[in-house]
């Protein structure tokens, strides 16, 4: 698991850092430019996202939904979901089972 506990750049304004993981769950930090943007995309994990600062717009099953500094959101299973931050921003994802596509 080369990348646990290193940010890691995704594209010109988002970085990641995994957190090291536990048998079923897993952290991972994400911090965004303004203007950061989180493909769309979809997994078979259960995943919780909560803000640690700014305010991004999230896409979850088509359905747009602001997130700012101290809010939470749910992203079950296999739903399409995407980000874009409107301000520089972070947050901290945790998923189960592990991300093991994420884990090298």
């Amino acid at each position: 698991m080369a990348n646990v506990g290193e940010w890691e750049v995704v594209n010109e304004k988002v970085k990641r850092k995994i957190h090291q993981p536990g048998d079923k769950l897993m952290m991972m930090e994400v911090e965004f430019d303004t203007g950061g943007i989180g493909d769309e995309h979809s997994h078979p994990h259960e995943q919780f996202t909560y803000c640690l600062k700014g305010k991004l717009e999230f896409t979850v099953a088509g359905e747009k939904v602001i997130v700012e500094k101290g809010d939470t959101l749910h992203i079950p299973s296999d739903v399409v979901h995407g980000v874009i931050a409107l301000e520089p921003s972070a947050l901290l994802d945790t998923f189960t089972p592990l991300r093991e596509d994420l884990l090298k």
